[in-house]
Formats: C-alpha cells, structure tokens, sequence
C-alpha cells in the first residue's frame, strides 16, 4: 500500500482545493458566492501551507490559462 502514498496524497489535495474554490465562488444560503477571483486568491495565498502545491498550480492553470468555468 505504502506505493500508492504519493497519488493518494496528491488526490487528497486537489479535493480540498476544488471543495474550497467551489465553496468561496458559490451560492450558500447564509452568504451570495464570493466569486471565482476571491477563490483563487485564496488558494494561492495558501499554496504549500494548508493546500497542495501542485493541485493549487493545476487549478489556477485552468482557471487563468484554459478559461475553465463552472
């Protein structure tokens, strides 16, 4: 099991980085969605400290290079 470490650890940082953009950007019935820029601030200003490096790179690639939208 000790092989798969790595790719679960990576699959476990880019959850929490999608769940935290997903929930900063959107709707919730207690506060309007912040936005998909407060969104991404948020996850560069915590790269490498509370989210995964690479999963926070990979996001904001899509967000800011490959136009993703949700």
């Amino acid at each position: 099991m000790a092989a798969f470490e790595p790719a679960r650890t990576l699959n476990y940082g880019i959850v929490a980085v999608a769940d935290v953009v997903e929930a900063i950007s959107s709707h919730r019935p207690y506060r309007p969605g912040l936005g998909i820029g407060v969104a991404l601030d948020e996850i560069r200003s915590k790269r490498g400290a509370q989210f995964d490096a690479e999963a926070v790179d990979a996001c904001l690639k899509l967000f800011e290079e490959k136009d993703f939208e949700f």
